[in-house]
């Protein structure tokens, strides 16, 4: 099934808020490596002229895929989920994301394309703080790899 090209340039509904704390940061600091005290230490994160600790720049990843999810789980899109990988992903911050952010985010479909028998969809997330200011904006490319008809035959 083809991509539906009425949704390119669709933004969706806001997410509904997600709390940031200090102990998701550190959870998610930890599972990725990172060391850096500004993720951990309140104290740490102040002396460096934050007013609490800050996530790693990939963090916002973990509330814009759930928020992506919702609008590629739409079956009006045409994308086969079930062949989905992650093609790429980048990140541009206004503020780094603190303990205490109450974060939204609006996805927007920026392009859909069938090339190959593969489908890509280009998605933006677009994550604002509680008083509506943008924090951080995060593109991904996700790619439904093209069914692979001599798997079946096996």
């Amino acid at each position: 099934m083809a991509l539906d090209q009425s949704f390119v340039g669709r933004s969706f509904p806001p997410t509904a808020p997600y709390e940031v704390g200090r102990e998701k940061i550190r959870e998610f600091a930890e599972a990725i490596g990172e060391t850096a005290a500004v993720h951990t230490d309140p104290e740490a994160a102040k002396a460096l002229g934050h007013p609490d600790v800050i996530a790693p720049p990939t963090f916002v990843f973990t509330i814009t895929y759930r928020a992506a999810g919702e609008v590629i789980a739409d079956p009006e899109l045409g994308l086969d989920f079930s062949r989905v990988v992650h093609g790429s992903q980048k990140f541009a911050y206004v503020r780094p994301v603190r303990a205490g952010d109450r974060l939204t985010v609006t996805s927007t479909i920026e392009a859909a394309t069938t090339r190959a028998g593969s489908d890509f969809v280009d998605l933006r997330g677009d994550v604002h703080d509680a008083s509506g200011e943008r924090v951080a904006t995060a593109w991904m490319k996700l790619v439904a790899r093209a069914a692979d008809d001599g798997a079946a035959e096996a």
